[in-house]
């Protein structure tokens, strides 16, 4: 190396400036690219090194992940088999219970079966009682009601046939009269025709000889005034023709009707005479029959009276019968509802009964009822009291409860036991806050803290001084006086190794010892 030094003094002195100054860069770079690939050399060395040890950690780890898994293996297995047969033998024990529980329900079952079924009979028989005393019931009213409809419909019909004979009779009696009276009118009418016809013709004969001699005393004074008559006419008409000519045809005309009107007053006069006459028949036949119209309106309003008051006591007895079937009906309805209500509770007491009786211990099931507290002689003497007849209504009424008493000694029992749970649980509470208050006091005497420090505390200990307040008691007095108990410390027991506790086991009880010191503490703030 010093060779290669020299000559390369020696050389770099025969060179002149410019090139030794790039030689000597050259030369730098040279060895700056060596010693670049030495360290890429050394660095890829050490990582493949890395990489064989990384393998040969990875082979090493898994090799005691191997020896651990089967040491695992073999605790767990253990520790399994102890579990299984812990299970084992609760499984079997729960089994046992669950075979007693499965043979005290079936009997409880059948006993349940065999009141459901003596409760269905009497449900049954009490419903065919009440159906058929029921049906008796609208039987003899439907046949009352019938028997009276057939008896107001009998008299209906009978006095309907009585008046209905009576209407004939005085009607044939009414055309009687009626015939009789168009005779005795059709006679007096011709009668009266032929008298009317014998006066005209007296009337007739007499106007006619009073006009013949009217005619012959008036003759000559007719002619002499018919001969002036003839000169005044023939000069009045010479003087008015033309008016004459008209008066001719109005004295024609008036002639004309003056004969029209005298007879047209015949035949008025003839009618005014019969008219007169047919009224005064008229009247007299209206008085008779207005008479007999009087009486048969009284009889047809007396008949019509009798109708509506037997109407009325048809309509009052109706109405009464109905009234009667609405009552039986609502009363039917309401025994039904009350029934139906009865049974939905009775179903529910029977539900509550048998979820109640899953909850009852094996004692309960095979004595459900506690024996009587009196003797013979006092249980004779309430049997006896209670067998005498009740004398109040209260009483009587106790007295259809008296089946009841087997389920209120249960009632009874379950509020006694509920009551001594009460104030077990009561008691229990009790007992927890003095725990709570003791393991708080435990707890904050094992702790540190300003606000421990300034509070009394007995485990804290300063120049063999406490901050307790001074006991009236002395400490070494027996009532105060801990019993001793042996200690071993931790490093000289020693314990099983399947026994000891795993780490697992002991985190989880820290955990917990914690948060049961959090919760005390929130408690308390």
């Amino acid at each position: 190396m010093a060779n290669i030094d020299k000559k390369l003094a020696k050389r770099l002195a025969k060179m002149p400036e410019e090139e030794r100054q790039a030689f000597l860069e050259n030369l730098r770079l040279q060895e700056e690219e060596n010693r670049r690939k030495k360290e890429e050399l050394l660095a890829r060395f050490l990582k493949d090194k890395l990489e064989k040890e990384e393998k040969l950690a990875k082979v090493n780890q898994l090799k005691l992940q191997n020896q651990w898994r089967v040491i695992m293996r073999k605790m767990r297995a253990e520790e399994v088999q102890g579990d299984v047969r812990i299970m084992k033998e609760t499984f079997q024990r729960k089994v046992d219970c669950k075979n007693a529980l499965i043979r005290s329900l079936a009997k409880d079952i059948e006993e349940a079966e065999e009141q459901y079924r003596v409760s269905l009979r009497r449900h049954l028989v009490k419903l065919e009682e009440m159906l058929a005393f029921q049906q008796k019931r609208i039987r003899k009213l439907e046949q009352e009601y019938a028997e009276e409809l057939e008896t107001l419909r009998a008299e209906f019909d009978k006095e309907r046939k009585g008046i209905i004979a009576q209407h004939e009779a005085e009607m044939k009696e009414l055309r009687d009269i009626l015939y009789t009276m168009e005779l005795r009118y059709r006679e007096r009418e011709t009668d009266a025709e032929h008298e009317f016809q014998g006066i005209m013709d007296d009337l007739k004969n007499k106007h006619l000889e009073d006009t013949h001699a009217l005619k012959a005393q008036c003759q000559a004074t007719l002619d002499a005034l018919w001969a002036e008559f003839q000169r005044q006419t023939q000069e009045y008409r010479r003087a008015t023709e033309e008016r004459k000519m008209k008066f001719e045809a109005l004295k024609k005309k008036d002639e004309e009707s003056a004969h029209t009107i005298a007879r047209q007053m015949s035949k008025i006069q003839k009618l005014q005479d019969s008219i007169a006459d047919l009224r005064r028949r008229m009247a007299a036949n209206t008085k008779e029959s207005d008479e007999k119209t009087r009486a048969i309106k009284e009889d047809q309003q007396a008949v019509l009276t009798r109708f509506r008051e037997l109407k009325m006591e048809m309509n009052g007895s109706r109405e009464a019968e109905r009234k009667n079937l609405t009552t039986l009906t609502l009363q039917s309805d309401a025994a039904m509802k009350a029934l139906q209500r009865t049974k939905e509770k009775g179903e529910r007491i029977l539900t509550l009964a048998e979820m109640c009786r899953k909850l009852e211990t094996e004692e309960e099931k095979i004595l459900p009822f506690y024996s009587c507290s009196l003797d013979e002689e006092a249980q004779s003497e309430a049997a006896s009291v209670l067998g005498q007849p009740p004398s109040e209504a209260l009483a009587k009424v106790m007295q259809e409860y008296g089946s009841l008493e087997n389920f209120w000694k249960r009632y009874n029992k379950v509020l006694l036991d509920r009551l001594a749970q009460d104030k077990e649980k009561e008691m229990m509470e009790k007992e927890n806050q003095q725990l709570k208050a003791l393991l708080k006091q435990y707890l904050d005497g094992i702790s540190v803290s300003d606000e421990i420090l300034s509070r009394a505390n007995p485990l804290l200990v300063v120049n063999h001084r406490t901050n307790l307040p001074k006991l009236n008691i002395p400490v070494g007095d027996p009532r105060v006086q801990r019993a001793r108990v042996n200690v071993v410390e931790a490093a000289h027991a020693s314990l099983p190794f399947p026994h000891c506790i795993s780490a697992d086991k002991a985190a989880h009880l820290l955990r917990s010892t914690r948060r049961i010191r959090d919760g005390i503490q929130s408690s308390s703030r």
